[in-house]
């Protein structure tokens, strides 16, 4: 075939010498390949079964040599030896001089990507890449420039045929097509030695012939040609069978009584990157691998993120809604005044008695006001009932309240006014509503004031209105009046104590001090301790305290969720490290580092969670937005920082349970990882 006779110049050195012209005289060149005592064995459960026994063996440079045999004579793992893919084994084996043996798993990697050339009886492509990826992959990993190895790859298609298809995946490609992307594959990095398991196995009689001449021509351009086959008429029409069987050479033979001699080779490097550059390539190029793959399996991708979009989404949110609960009750806390001291009756909220508790007077609140830190004082007690205008009756909570109080809580009135010192004392029967009382009872928009409301059996008349509070908890939207504390005493209790005294501190006094003389003044009047004082720095304090607490709590179960969805990754990627066995022992074979297997896999375990926390910081943004509509006044705050945290959170759990599977991925021997069923 015309496309056969010249697979380029820059690849080998042309040669018009004939396999007879190759003469070597003997001692004036070292075979390429020199193997002395080699032994390799298997352990099958108690048997030990000897696959090479003491294998003595010498190829030359420049030679086309076919290895035969029977099945179970040792020739595959001959091969297996011979490119470097089996290192467990005994005995001397030497490539151009140097001890195998003594070369770590990265030289070993580094042998089989610059010198050696694979071409294998199933292809060994990877479906999830083009023609042109494929035959790229071993310059991938020698670092070589994005755009000449893209060029390499395209030329050696071209020239192998294959010049409308390299956009073609394997699936779309017919066998001797595979097959000519391997080979093509094979001569990438140059292809010094190449190595043929079975390559016309799998292909019919035709086919098999244009591979068989593509490989002598290879050969006759001086690449070093092994091949392994157990078709007798392939090893025929090679130059030199060595015949194995259970393990030892029985048969050296040549087709031709011409010797060989050595064919120097010229093949041209291609530019690397070096150090940073290369690096940063790599990783470059292992991200694009991991994109590839989750694409390839958006579903199981999916699934693998779930955890991780649940796990963040939780997180974020509850950070988000535990800051706006928080600031929605420290503005409602501003809504009563920020310097304001509340007197409870009974020693401690805990004490049960409280409310009855009959310890707190009127004059408690009229010689509290008294004090030189106080601005001024307001008595409080409070009786629920049902409120009655016209034909429309609901349940309002009716507060009994000096006519300090609307200063004291700084209450805004939009209609009206407060009752005032004499209408305490004279027990008026006036009332102050709010807007949501006004808007239940005065429905159709009159005005409210001079209207009487019956509350309960007392008619009160509506001498104002006020905002109505944003308030918090079970009593938020509730119905508020509020009258004279002596009326509502007197009038709808009949009680003469109060439930609880409101202070409002002077503005150049300190909280503190206003306190401490609160409490002098009660304890000098009644000989005892009896009451409870509360400010609003306490609340405050008490509720960013509990909120806290409540947030880190919640937090501690999203992060379990977290960790969940972490372990869930680790497994998903275990499981991807078993289904991908095989396209890892390609890429081993084909000459990439352990670290370029770890790095593949970590990558694409980091992505994962990456793109599973952007999906879950979105999902939270969502639920941000939600919230407001169900809960009036409650926003939830999305800061950069809670963002970032998710996103380095997603991060980590990718590197911490990414870890795992990439190490075990890595640490995959090309041999069982070729094999892999």
């Amino acid at each position: 075939m015309n496309e056969n006779r010249a697979i380029a110049d820059d690849f080998a050195v042309p040669s018009t010498a004939s396999v007879h012209d190759r003469a070597r005289v003997a001692g004036d060149a070292a075979p390429i390949i020199s193997l002395r005592g080699l032994r390799r064995e298997f352990a099958s459960g108690d048997e030990i079964i000897v696959a090479l026994d003491d294998l003595d063996l010498d190829i030359w440079r420049g030679e086309m040599v076919a290895i035969v045999g029977s099945s179970g004579s040792g020739k595959s793992t001959l091969m297996n030896v011979l490119g470097c893919l089996d290192q467990a084994f005994s005995g001397e084996y030497r490539f151009d001089g140097r001890d195998i043996r003594k070369y770590g798993v990265d030289e070993l990697a580094e042998l089989r990507r610059e010198h050696f050339g694979f071409i294998f009886q199933r292809y060994q492509l990877l479906a999830d890449l083009d023609a042109v990826e494929n035959v790229e992959l071993p310059a991938v990993y020698s670092g070589v420039r994005g755009g000449d190895r893209h060029r390499r790859a395209r030329d050696l298609l071209t020239r192998l045929g294959l010049g409308d298809r390299m956009s073609h995946r394997p699936n779309a490609l017919s066998g001797g097509q595979q097959q000519r992307v391997s080979v093509a594959r094979a001569l990438m990095n140059g292809g010094e030695v190449i190595f043929a398991d079975e390559p016309t196995g799998a292909l019919d009689s035709h086919t098999g012939a244009e591979l068989l001449e593509l490989l002598h021509q290879l050969n006759r351009e001086g690449h070093t040609i092994i091949v392994v086959t157990h078709e007798k008429g392939l090893a025929e029409s090679l130059p030199r069978q060595i015949e194995l069987r259970d393990g030892a050479v029985v048969s050296d033979t040549r087709n031709t009584d011409a010797e060989y001699r050595e064919l120097p080779q010229r093949h041209a490097r291609l530019k690397r990157n070096w150090g940073v550059v290369d690096t940063v390539s790599r990783v470059f190029q292992a991200f694009a691998i991991a994109m590839r793959a989750m694409m390839s399996h958006k579903l199981r991708t999916f699934l693998t993120m779930l955890g991780i979009i649940i796990g963040i989404a939780s997180v974020v949110s509850v950070v988000g809604l535990g800051q706006g609960s928080q600031e929605m009750v420290l503005n409602n806390i501003r809504s009563i005044g920020t310097n304001t001291i509340n007197v409870f009756a009974g020693q401690g909220f805990r004490d049960r008695g409280g409310p009855r508790i009959e310890t707190l007077v009127p004059a408690d609140a009229e010689a509290i006001a008294q004090l030189a830190s106080a601005d001024s004082a307001t008595p409080s007690v409070s009786a629920n009932g049902t409120g009655l205008y016209r034909n429309i009756s609901a349940s309002v909570s009716m507060t009994g309240v000096g006519e300090q109080y609307f200063r004291v809580n700084g209450r805004e009135f939009t209609a009206g006014v407060a009752f005032d010192e004499q209408s305490v004392s004279t027990y008026a029967q006036e009332v102050v509503i709010d807007e949501t009382t006004r808007d239940t009872f005065f429905t159709n928009g009159e005005n409210p004031l001079g209207q009487v409301i019956l509350i309960g059996k007392l008619p009160l008349r509506v001498i104002g209105v006020v905002k109505s509070s944003t308030g918090f908890g079970p009593n938020a939207n509730q119905l508020s009046v509020y009258a004279p504390y002596t009326t509502v005493m007197s009038r709808m209790l009949g009680q003469t104590y109060l439930q609880s005294i409101t202070v409002r501190v002077a503005d150049d006094a300190s909280m503190d001090d206003a306190e401490a003389e609160i409490e002098a003044l009660l304890t000098a009047r009644h000989g005892t301790e009896d009451f409870t004082l509360m400010n609003t720095d306490t609340i405050r304090e008490t509720i960013q305290s509990t909120t806290q607490t409540m947030t880190l709590f919640i937090s501690a179960i999203a992060l379990i969720s977290l960790l969940v969805g972490g372990i869930g990754v680790m497994n998903i990627m275990l499981v991807s490290v078993t289904e991908r066995t095989r396209e890892i022992g390609v890429r081993l074979a084909i000459g990439a580092r352990r670290g370029d297997i770890l790095r593949q896999f970590l990558i694409e375990a980091v992505l994962v969670c990456i793109v599973g926390g952007g999906i879950g910081v979105a999902l939270s943004l969502g639920i941000s937005m939600l919230v407001p509509l169900f809960i009036a006044g409650l926003t939830v705050p999305f800061s950069a920082v809670t963002v970032a945290a998710a996103f380095a959170s997603s991060t980590l759990i990718g590197v911490l349970f990414g870890f795992m599977p990439a190490r075990s991925a890595a640490r995959l021997d090309p041999v069982e990882a070729l094999a892999f069923e």
